[in-house]
């Protein structure tokens, strides 16, 4: 039994260091990735591009502070500066791109003659001016967050594997505890030896972990790159040494915080109790443990209520349904114990024919804790599968069902330069097409001061015929009307700071210019897609990259597609373009909602495989009595296998009730934006872990037995 403890946790521990070392090293290789040269203007000393941010001042508690946003629509460089600058050296463009220029000149004065008027970029600065800059440092962004969820997920699951499998050591281990407190041991003495214990197990643990993420950083940091997730370039640093160190003691730390309460449960273990410990658990739950069970459970909940009732929109972030539900999570594990006995009973094992159901179900419900212990694991990866990816599911389905709902049009083309390729503003986005309500529409952004201190970019589109655009589209409106939009006005939702109808809005359109706009209508936040909307004529430099058709009743379906296949751009009905492209899980999410399950069913794996050689190879006596009332050794494997059956059961029944709660949450969430209501489960994936979990228990514990046996 005592291999078999020390093995388990040896396992999660190094299994922890191992998967936080690795994405330790991904953090620094993202956090310190090296600069890139220059691609489109290599050959010149100098870029000076066009002004593409909006600085402006907030107030930062008694003092000011400037903030800035990168421009919807940056602005060229202009005719003028670039024949001045002609006169300080060569002057290299692209094409007809006007973004950015490369001069051959003197630094000191390309600057002096720039001033304001564009950004003056050196060195490897200079790749800024590249179209990759921008998507290199959004995929940055995506390692970063999946990375850090998936070290965080990590810790929690190895904090709770290993505090669930000193718990039942220490139960498993009562007798040996008494006979030592017997011999003269003090509580604190057996406190420090289970301590010790860990402490040992953790320290080998932790060096053998960070051997394995360095082999594991390479493979992980190709399976980023392969997935799209991270850019081709992205690779390990050289030498880097905080990640092996914040792991080491992490894993260290890990091992004592989870045998820190089972050592202190073994120190109040009496000689007396220990050697009249009956078959029948007693004493299940400590005081303390109900405490922290029930006020995790009140705070999981309130939490849970508490941001439903102030902000529901928080509710669908990735940052949210990935923590939230670990509060839960832990609550209910803690209260597992309490919980087996109820669930078991639910079960009516005792209509099985023979007396084996019975049997099983009576050693599940008296032998407590070995239940609870396999009924652990289980529930994490149930709930964290069921509440991860069915949230994902949810909001995404949400998203399609509203965007699906808000038009009318039965073609949308997309691409740049649909239509005319024109900038809207410049009168030239109107498309007619006979038979059919054409509306083109162009991509842009408005920004915001809200109260003084936050400046707040919010998507926008262009619209250049509003009479079209109405007809074609089915906007959520709240309040106003929407054909009252007009270039002195726009078109807000519920997020906004200010969203009276006919009220009155300072805003910075896409280029950075001021504007003084009057709201004419507000639309329902929704699930957050829902962004304003305004004229063409305030969203200069704008161009159109989308236009949602009506054919008109009696026309010719076939005759419009053939129309609209002349203007360039992509032509799909409305139901493949949002089956194509509206909208769908980026490959961040998906693939750190995949590293995430497969950490918790890993660990799930190692906690049910030596939680089961323990409890079993603790159970001689008892199987061999079942031998000697005359059951063959057939019938006792399967009731070895049903009882992990039942543990693995009531796992996936807890685990499902905590899936619902946070979906049910998400989905009230949905209902008070304004937004589809729908849930979506993982019915596959869930069925998925739990039959993985109930092969490894039922494997594992029929090992053992069988091993016994021989």
């Amino acid at each position: 039994m005592r291999w078999a403890s020390l093995l388990g946790s040896f396992v999660a521990v190094a299994l922890g260091v191992a998967v936080m070392t690795a994405m330790g090293l991904g953090l620094a290789a993202s956090l310190g990735a090296p600069s890139r040269a220059p691609e489109r203007f290599a050959s010149s000393p100098v870029v000076v591009t066009g002004r593409d941010t909006l600085t402006v001042e907030v107030r930062r508690g008694p003092d000011t502070a400037q903030v800035s946003k990168r421009l919807a629509h940056p602005h060229p460089v202009d005719s003028e500066l670039i024949a001045e600058l002609r006169e300080l050296g060569q002057v290299r463009v692209d094409g007809d791109v006007r973004d950015a220029v490369g001069v051959d000149a003197p630094v000191a004065a390309v600057r002096e003659l720039v001033g304001d008027r564009g950004r003056v970029l050196t060195g490897d600065d200079r790749h800024q001016a590249d179209p990759s800059a921008a998507r290199d440092a959004e995929a940055l962004v995506g390692v970063n967050s999946l990375l850090g969820t998936a070290a965080g997920v990590t810790a929690f699951v190895s904090v709770f594997v290993t505090a669930s499998t000193f718990a039942f050591v220490v139960a498993l281990r009562r007798r040996e505890f008494g006979l030592l407190r017997m011999a003269g041991a003090t509580p604190g003495q057996v406190r420090r030896l289970v301590l010790g214990e860990a402490v040992a197990v953790g320290l080998v643990a932790s060096a053998v972990g960070c051997v394995s993420g360095s082999w594991a950083a390479p493979w992980l940091v190709r399976a980023l790159v392969d997935g799209g997730v991270a850019p081709p370039w992205f690779a390990l640093r050289g030498t880097v040494r905080w990640p092996y160190q914040v792991a080491f003691c992490a894993g260290v730390l890990v091992a004592v915080a989870g045998a820190w309460a089972a050592s202190r449960r073994a120190a109040r273990i009496g000689p007396v109790e220990a050697l009249r410990d009956p078959s029948v658990d007693t004493d299940l739950m400590p005081w303390s443990r109900r405490a922290v069970g029930f006020t995790l459970l009140a705070a999981g909940l309130g939490l849970l209520a508490w941001t439903l009732g102030t902000d529901p929109a928080a509710l669908l972030k990735r940052k949210t349904y990935v923590t939230q539900p670990m509060v839960l999570i832990t609550g209910v594990a803690a209260l597992a114990p309490i919980l087996v006995r109820p669930v078991v009973r639910l079960l009516r094992l005792d209509l099985l024919p023979g007396a084996g159901g019975l049997l099983i179900r009576e050693n599940a419900s008296t032998s407590v804790r070995r239940t609870a212990a396999v009924a652990a694991p289980v529930l994490v990866t149930v709930a964290l599968a069921g509440s991860l990816l069915g949230s994902a599911a949810t909001v995404t389905g949400a998203r399609a069902t509203e965007a699906r709902e808000q038009t009318r049009g039965e073609f949308v083309v997309t691409g740049e330069g649909a239509g005319l390729g024109a900038g809207l503003g410049d009168g030239s986005g109107v498309v007619r097409v006979a038979g059919a309500t054409v509306s083109a529409t162009a991509s842009t952004a408005v920004f915001v001061l809200e109260e003084g201190t936050a400046l707040i970019r919010s998507e926008a589109r262009a619209v250049s015929d509003v009479a079209a655009f109405v007809s074609v589209a089915r906007l959520p409106v709240v309040a106003g009307d929407v054909r009252d939009l007009d270039d002195r006005s726009i078109v807000v939702n519920e997020e906004w700071e200010r969203h009276e109808v006919g009220s009155w809005v300072e805003v910075r359109l896409g280029d950075g210019r001021p504007a003084r706009l009057r709201i004419v209508a507000v639309l329902a936040q929704g699930t957050g897609d829902n962004g304003a909307y305004l004229t063409s004529a305030n969203a200069p430099g704008a161009t159109v990259d989308r236009l949602d058709v009506r054919v008109a009743r009696g026309a010719d379906r076939a005759a419009v597609a053939a129309a609209l296949r002349s203007t360039g751009g992509t032509v799909r009905t409305t139901s493949a373009w949002l089956a194509a492209t509206h909208p769908r899980t980026g490959p961040q999410t998906r693939i750190g909602l995949l590293v995430v399950l497969g950490i918790a069913l890993v660990y799930t794996g190692i906690s049910l495989a030596g939680t089961l050689l323990m409890a079993t190879s603790a159970r001689g006596a008892e199987l061999r009595s079942l031998r000697l009332a005359g059951a063959t050794h057939g019938q006792v494997l399967r009731v070895v296998a049903g009882e992990t059956a039942v543990g693995v059961g009531v796992g996936a029944l807890l685990g499902a009730t905590v899936t619902g709660v946070n979906l049910g949450g998400l989905a009230a969430a949905l209902g008070r934006l304004s937004a589809p209501v729908g849930v979506g489960v993982p019915w596959g994936v869930v069925a998925g872990c739990v039959g993985v979990c109930l092969a490894i228990g039922v494997g594992a514990s029929g090992a053992a037995a069988a091993w016994m046996r021989g």
